[in-house]
């Protein structure tokens, strides 16, 4: 199957500190031309003023200049670029376990993980929270790259002991595609071009992985769901009687005529027209924004949802989800917050902790009900309204929710639907 020139593939990088994520993004870019001349003469420049010879490849990803300063990355990092096959985003999340919460929002919308693991060190804590979050967050795809193999002298026996360790314990996880590359990202082995120091590597380059992997079959195509974000009534000649319901396809395929259900208020109509941007359509899809007309005229507001009529997600006012802390200060016992699911947004509360999990051993512990940065635990939500949910399984878009504290306006959580 040809791979769409014009597919975007988001993929994440994570590890842990020390890993060479920087010095991997830096090679992946060097290495695949992705670079402008006058960033690459800045960058040259900066590294000569460091006393190192050639490129300082980590600086491509430490684009902040206290940064560099201080020799930190912080934060997530997103860098763009294209290659002949396709177009790319990358999301550098940094290693530190205080970041992991990075990891989350980094890795939401990706269809892919990019695991870096010190071929010195091999799995630790870390790597296995960060392989545990791509699976709370159904990422598809996911490549474990051994890096540093140059620093154990490119030995085969490494990188299979490595690899078995992670296979050990990513067992017990839901991950579809696991694939594992040795890597030197500093000398440029099997990340873009293949190495001639590790012959016994018989797969891909990590780019060429990339490249060619097909991400068409990971959307939802089935459960069609569009939150209307605003109702378009224009006050101008010829649109005097135009109603239309704007927003963004979450899943599935629309098409005039569709049988279609309005929710939560359960009215029916059928859709009479759809528009992107200036042009009339007869069918859209997933992830276009659009605006709709039906045939009927039916009260409908931001945060409500159309379907199709023979499949609907659930209508929920109390629910579970699998819930990441984020915010630096602890969970407060029955605070209300507000909830954010698609275009909805309405006040919640966690009722309970049901579990938190501990990251190293997948343990339950369900006496301990606090909830502090970093923490994943399957928790109750209720909120005031219900809500238009799906398994995040099925679907992540519908089936993930933020929570948001009232008062300072941070986002405290994410949280997926079981």
């Amino acid at each position: 199957m040809e791979i769409d020139k014009n597919q975007l593939l988001r993929f994440t990088t994570a590890g842990s500190v020390d890993d060479g994520k920087s010095t991997l993004i830096g090679r992946l870019l060097y290495d695949s031309k992705s670079i402008f001349e006058d960033q690459l003469a800045s960058i040259e420049n900066t590294s000569k003023q460091k006393g190192i010879d050639g490129v300082d490849l980590a600086l491509f990803t430490d684009g902040l200049k206290d940064e560099r300063e201080q020799g930190i990355t912080i934060d997530v990092a997103y860098r763009y670029f294209t290659t002949p096959k396709r177009k790319f985003i990358i999301a550098d999340t940094p290693g530190h376990i205080q970041y992991t919460r990075n990891m989350v929002t980094g890795a939401s919308t990706a269809n892919a993980a990019v695991i870096l693991i010190d071929a010195r060190h091999g799995v630790i804590e870390q790597t296995k929270r960060h392989a545990f979050i791509a699976s709370l967050l159904n990422i598809p795809h996911i490549i474990v790259c051994v890096n540093k193999m140059d620093l154990v002298d490119f030995k085969e026996e490494v990188f299979n002991d490595i690899r078995q360790q992670f296979e050990a314990f990513s067992s017990k996880l839901l991950i579809k595609d696991i694939r594992f590359i040795p890597i030197s990202a500093l000398l440029g082995d099997n990340v873009v071009n293949r190495s001639e120091n590790m012959p016994w590597f018989q797969g891909s380059p990590m780019l060429s992985e990339l490249e060619n992997m097909h991400i068409s079959s990971d959307t939802n195509k089935i459960d069609a769901r569009f939150a209307v974000q605003t109702v378009l009534r224009p006050q101008r000649e010829g649109f005097i009687d135009y109603r239309g319901y704007a927003g963004r396809i979450a899943s599935g395929i629309y098409r005039v005529g569709d049988e279609i259900t309005v929710l939560p208020s359960g009215f029916t109509s059928k859709i009479k027209s759809i528009n992107a941007g200036e042009k009339e359509v007869r069918e859209a899809f997933a992830p276009m924004s659009i605006s709709m007309t039906l045939e009927d005229d039916i009260d409908i507001s931001r945060g409500d949802m159309i379907v199709k009529t023979n499949n609907q997600p659930e209508l929920l006012q109390e629910f579970d989800v699998m819930l990441c802390w984020l915010n630096n200060e602890q969970a407060k016992p029955r605070t209300k917050y507000t909830i954010q699911h698609t275009s909805n947004e309405q006040k919640a509360m966690i009722k309970d902790v049901v579990y938190k999990i501990d990251i190293n051993t997948y343990d339950r512990d369900t006496d301990d009900k606090s909830l502090k940065m970093n923490d994943i635990a399957r928790v109750k939500i209720r909120t005031t309204h219900r809500l238009m949910l799906d398994s995040y399984r099925d679907n992540r878009n519908t089936g993930s929710i933020t929570l948001i504290d009232e008062a300072t306006k941070e986002t405290v959580a994410a949280g997926m639907l079981v």
